[in-house]
């Protein structure tokens, strides 16, 4: 659950900088406007957060490399995520937003294939 809900605030924050300037005009207070200046790098610590929770899971439910390897492709979106927020340009923020499908379907895809590889569930 903590997992997912730093990964939901990350964003979230991604997307209210989309609408910044919009927010400021009608006085909406979003994550982006109240983290100011530290909007990026706390994105990057939720996205850490989120990153550390899942490992820690993994961790203690003993799964196996597929689904590590599964983090750390959500890790190199995440981080790709740093290069398209750290300009704060709209176009490339709601780019990092909309990649968050692929963020939470990679960490499923991982989760699914250790689960198969370790009960044996056949790929045919």
């Amino acid at each position: 659950l903590l997992a997912n809900i730093f990964w939901a605030i990350a964003y979230d924050t991604e997307y209210a900088m989309v609408d910044r300037d919009d927010d400021l005009r009608i006085g909406i207070k979003t994550a982006a406007i109240t983290l100011g200046r530290y909007d990026v790098p706390a994105v990057m610590v939720c996205y850490g957060v989120t990153l550390a929770l899942l490992a820690s899971i993994g961790l203690h439910r003993g799964l196996g490399l597929v689904y590590y390897l599964g983090l750390a492709a959500a890790a190199a979106i995440m981080t790709h995520h740093y290069r398209l927020i750290r300009g704060r340009d709209r176009v490339a923020c709601f780019k990092a937003f909309n990649q968050n499908n692929w963020v939470g379907a990679i960490i499923f895809g991982g989760i699914f294939a250790d689960f198969a590889i370790r009960r044996g569930i056949p790929w045919t």
